[in-house]
């Protein structure tokens, strides 16, 4: 019996092989999601039935409770969601295309231009508004990505440059930060560290809005691009001689990771490890393939952050803590656990 489901969509004129493991892994995590997306909603100040919030997805239930589901709890978890599925598929691409389980958006720099543009935008424009923040955030990563290629190009961009430099200019990035936050007030500083740990808290459906077109459009192009990083992971000369060029799908790649990176951090902050710990949980499922790994990761990713901010806001209430807390002391201890298990490679 074949290990492999073919799927064809017509109206795309696009076919492909999935793997049978595949496929239960993500109907098992979509069933997951749903259960975790009902859980969130039902625990609270107000506990609501799980039944009653299920029938208040589907347009039943009681109003009141609805009130609270819908317009308090559902955009915060929504939010969380996409949070995590944006990291998740920035860390898989960024991994799959360098071939170092510990390259993330948030090792390599990419989060760290957006934290520094953020925390400048809150400590030298305290009376600003908040809606610009997340324009501020992008164009940090933006920014710190164009940082990295230039210095990493020397006839072409290797993956070990990116991954040197990008270490550097984090670390770089993280100094910038930490400056800033020590000059500034003291209004602005506990602003800025809130931010820098990562927070879903005050979402609404306007911060929904802003991550799903990200959300949308860079999942399905990244999954598009699977068979050009399958290639990458074979290694460049093997890559030039299949026909990739592999600059330019490098560039367009690292383009993805900072539309991805880049949208999550602007909304959430510095959420961290999530782009680390999902994709090696999803490898570890359904293998290397990025077809079968990219959507995986992308689900884990939306389960963890979601998970965490559960616990963040119901763990010690009335406190409503930092999800980023959460999520890194899951991430810290498994980023050492890498760190041991490759100290050789």
């Amino acid at each position: 019996m074949s290990k492999y489901i073919s799927v064809r969509i017509k109206a795309l004129r696009a076919s492909g092989l999935m793997e049978k493991r595949t496929l239960i892994a993500v109907a098992v995590l979509v069933v997951v999601s749903f259960a975790a997306v009902v859980a969130s909603a039902a625990i609270g100040s107000l506990r609501i039935n799980p039944l009653s919030v299920v029938r208040i997805l589907f347009g039943g239930g009681d109003q009141a409770e609805a009130t609270v589901v819908l317009q308090f709890r559902m955009p915060r978890i929504v939010v969380s969601f996409l949070v995590g599925m944006l990291l998740a598929a920035s860390g898989a691409v960024l991994q799959s295309m360098i071939r170092n389980p510990l390259a993330s958006p948030d090792i390599m720099g990419i989060t760290g231009g957006a934290s520094a543009a953020a925390v400048a935008y809150i400590t030298f424009w305290p009376l600003a508004s908040v809606r610009f923040l997340p324009l501020a955030a992008m164009l940090g990563a933006l920014l710190a990505t164009a940082v990295i290629y230039v210095l990493a190009w020397k006839k072409g961009v290797s993956a070990m440059r990116l991954v040197l430099i990008g270490i550097g200019i984090e670390a770089a990035m993280k100094a910038a930060t930490t400056l800033m936050i020590v000059r500034s007030e003291f209004y602005s500083s506990s602003k800025a560290l809130t931010w820098l740990t990562g927070t879903v808290y005050g979402s609404n459906w306007t911060n929904v809005l802003v991550l799903l077109p990200w959300t949308v459009v860079i999942v399905p192009l990244a999954f598009f691009m699977g068979r050009t990083l399958n290639v990458l992971q074979l290694g460049d000369d093997t890559a030039a001689g299949a026909g990739s060029r592999i600059d330019r799908d490098r560039l367009l790649l690292l383009l993805l990771c900072v539309g991805a990176a880049g949208a999550a951090v602007a909304v959430g902050g510095a959420i961290g490890f999530v782009a680390l710990l999902a994709p090696h949980a999803a490898r570890k499922l359904v293998g290397s393939s990025f077809g079968g790994l990219l959507p995986v990761a992308a689900l884990l990713g939306g389960i963890i952050v979601a998970a965490a901010d559960l616990i963040a806001r119901t763990a010690f209430a009335p406190l409503d803590l930092p999800v980023g807390i959460f999520t890194s002391l899951i991430g810290a201890p498994f980023f050492l656990y890498l760190l041991y298990k490759n100290r050789n490679a």
